[in-house]
């Protein structure tokens, strides 16, 4: 089965379609972390699908980067520790970056 054919994959007839810029973010660095050789897209599909079961009501992209944030832990890619800090120093660049201007890791 093609990605493409995922029955719960939000997508139109031209493809998959997002409705915010980390989402497609998500999902092109899912391809590229396949492309590089990082996993396959049996593991993928399998680690994406449990992450969707365990998590029924979720939304799709949610659980598509958790099932990417547990595929880059697993390889070793990035720490869990390391994937922490870098979620806390997002979050506080946010909250410090006034609305409608661009998160910039130094504001935090």
């Amino acid at each position: 089965m093609k990605l493409a054919d995922s029955a719960r994959l939000p997508k139109d007839a031209d493809g998959p379609v997002f409705d915010e810029p980390w989402e497609a973010q998500a999902f092109a660095l899912a391809v590229q972390l396949n492309e590089a050789g990082v996993f396959g897209w049996s593991e993928w599909a399998e680690t994406l699908g449990a992450e969707l079961k365990a998590h029924p009501l979720r939304p799709y992209y949610e659980s598509w980067l958790a099932a990417l944030e547990r595929l880059v832990e697993a390889k070793g890619v990035i720490s869990e520790a390391e994937r922490l800090a870098r979620v806390d120093a997002w979050d506080r660049a946010a909250k410090a970056t006034p609305h409608g201007q661009p998160i910039e890791l130094s504001r935090g």
